[in-house]
């Protein structure tokens, strides 16, 4: 037993050590062009430093706390010194290398204190974030001050709010849920900020177009919102394709959710889903090639503020307000209202009502309902995507996306019925 521990602790102090040799390998990179005298701290230094903070710990667990505070103020006292005879020598050059060096040694002293795996991602994390230091530079130059303010606020609402609300729920029919709502807040805001930061990187015609493919993978629903609130003149064909193309990705979502819950509902399902897809994909590609030639690559952003709370809260207040009508159903129409149900459901949310029919579907409820269930959900939710759509983006917008809308719905709802 004592050498299996004894063989632990040198594998720790190897990962202390590893610690050090790693930032100091970036400082030490940072640093390759400076002469010796103007070097702060090589390798070397913060190899050591992490192996004394290892041993501190290890030492620490024998004779008391009182001998890694002691080692730490003894270090924080040399790294001073250190800073000030460089501040004397070179002039002021930050103190980057010293906070590192500091950083170095509570990761040092983490890995033998049982949190070898949080030393080994801290210093990945300190390393990773030292080598950007050009790019975090380049990024605050040329940020304003509305992009500042809005990922701040971004951050607020999803790392301060968002964790601090109740996940339950308080009325009788347990619908409405503080965090569950907020965070569909959360959700709308933080794609809005998406498609603002990727039109900046790669331009209007991409940035939204990628942003469309992207968000479909979280929320159809909340993309067509955000995309719908972007129509501007000169842009109404990208938008366009946006919004087909992030709607008829919902289709194959759908099919893979019914693969992998109950593969036997796959056969009579996947013919009209997937020519509903196939319709939307081909509008997608016509409105794409017609923004390609007609409308500038170069064109204006319709973005303006990359933070809009206003659209995220009405948005969730209506998703509340749909939860309680499908709740409602439910209830006064009990479980032989599967179709009502599926309907009203398929307006929040495809996901959770095609997860449950698929499983409903092994026991008592008959597969060809269960089928039938899902397609209504999906027709009810690419309608409700539709009066987004109109409503928020405006008639341009409609007329384009409309036609290919009842095209693909009517399209996928004959070849389900030819096939039952």
């Amino acid at each position: 037993m004592p050498e299996s521990v004894s063989v632990d602790v040198m594998l720790h102090l190897l990962i202390a050590l590893g610690a050090g040799l790693l930032i100091g390998a970036e400082r030490g990179w940072q640093e390759r062009d400076e002469t010796e005298s103007r070097q702060s701290a090589g390798i070397r230094t913060f190899a050591l430093t992490g192996l004394l903070g290892g041993l501190s710990a290890l030492l620490s667990q024998h004779l008391g706390i009182a001998v890694w505070v002691t080692v730490l103020v003894a270090l924080m006292l040399v790294v001073s010194i250190a800073y000030v005879g460089d501040l004397r020598r070179n002039g002021d050059q930050g103190i980057t290398s010293e906070l590192a060096l500091l950083i170095t040694f509570l990761l040092g002293s983490l890995a033998l204190s049982d949190n070898v795996m949080l030393a080994s991602a801290g210093a990945v994390v300190v390393a990773l974030l030292l080598s950007l230091k050009n790019v975090l530079h380049t990024l605050l130059k040329r940020m304003s001050e509305a992009e500042l303010s809005g990922a701040l606020k971004l951050l607020f609402i999803s790392v301060v709010m968002l964790p601090v609300l109740p996940n339950e729920s308080y009325d009788s029919w347990q619908v409405f849920n503080p965090y569950t709502t907020w965070w569909m807040v959360v959700l709308i805001a933080a794609l809005s900020f998406i498609a603002y930061i990727a039109v900046r990187l790669t331009g209007t015609r991409y940035g939204l177009m990628l942003t469309a493919i992207l968000g479909s993978l979280v929320s159809s629903t909340a993309m067509t919102l955000t995309l719908s609130r972007l129509s501007a003149k000169n842009l109404h064909s990208l938008l366009a394709a946006g919004l087909l193309a992030t709607s008829g990705l919902m289709f194959p979502r759908v099919l893979l959710e019914v693969a992998v819950v109950n593969a036997s509902l796959l056969p009579p399902i996947a013919w009209s889903l997937g020519t509903m897809f196939l319709v939307y994909m081909v509008g997608a590609a016509v409105f794409w090639r017609r923004a390609v030639h007609q409308e500038p690559a170069n064109a204006e952003t319709p973005l303006r503020n990359p933070f809009e709370l206003r659209p995220a809260l009405r948005f969730a207040l209506l998703l509340t307000l749909i939860l309680f009508l499908v709740e409602a159903g439910r209830r006064y129409w009990g479980d032989t209202g599967v179709y009502l149900v599926s309907l009203m459901a398929g307006i929040a949310d495809v996901d959770a009502i095609t997860l449950s029919l698929s499983r409903s579907a092994h026991q008592e409820l008959a597969s060809h309902v269960a089928v039938l269930g899902i397609v209504l959900a999906v027709v009810s939710n690419s309608i409700f995507k539709a009066v987004l759509v109109g409503l928020i983006g405006g008639r341009e917008l409609a007329l384009r996306t409309y036609p290919v809308i009842a095209l693909a719905l009517v399209a996928g709802i004959s070849v389900l019925l030819l096939s039952v």
